[in-house]
């Protein structure tokens, strides 16, 4: 609940832009009223390969509402590590509504360290905010193996937002995400 005021359709779309049926099933961090979730949706995924993860009580109550086929996790994103989801298999994208910049450098890491161990290779963690800049920061990167790259912005949204798209960096299978034996 970071921001000023709900994301707005033209963010929801650039935030989505890259994820389609292939990407089932696709994991979402901070849905809140469900924007991004309507979004995937409009994009052809069914909300049976959705999970939506969602601390807000209120707001899940509501996704429950609104989404009644996809899974509905109430709990702290920080917490993903250990879960298991979608029967097992692996997502081909996340999508994050979640206010990264109000969060410590160890809830970051945690966050994408436990989504990461929910994605497929070549999976990507999509994030926006209302910063200047990629609201993870350089040494949480780093330190998980990740690379980080703007896919665009857009000045209809209020305030105006930019989306990253987080991935594994190709240069570094051997790091705390690689994939043994598969």
């Amino acid at each position: 609940m970071a921001a000023i005021a709900p994301s707005g359709p033209a963010l929801a779309a650039l935030i989505t832009s890259e994820i389609g049926t292939r990407h089932a099933p696709v994991l979402e961090l901070g849905p809140g009223t469900g924007v991004f979730t309507r979004a995937l949706i409009a994009r052809g995924l069914a909300p049976e390969d959705l999970a939506l993860v969602e601390l807000d009580d209120t707001f899940a109550g509501l996704l429950r509402t609104r989404f009644p086929e996809a899974q509905i996790l109430q709990m702290s994103a920080a917490r993903l590590r250990g879960l298991s989801l979608f029967d097992g298999r692996k997502a081909g994208a996340a999508v994050s509504g979640l206010g990264l910049l109000s969060m410590s450098p160890r809830t970051v890491m945690a966050i994408l360290s436990g989504t990461f161990a929910h994605l497929r290779p070549g999976a990507a963690f999509y994030q926006f905010t209302y910063g200047p800049r990629c609201p993870v920061p350089r040494p949480v990167l780093d330190r998980l193996g990740l690379e980080a790259r703007r896919i665009g912005g857009t000045l209809r949204n209020l305030p105006p937002a930019s989306v990253y798209r987080i991935a594994r960096r190709p240069s570094a299978p051997q790091g705390p995400f690689a994939q043994h034996g598969h």
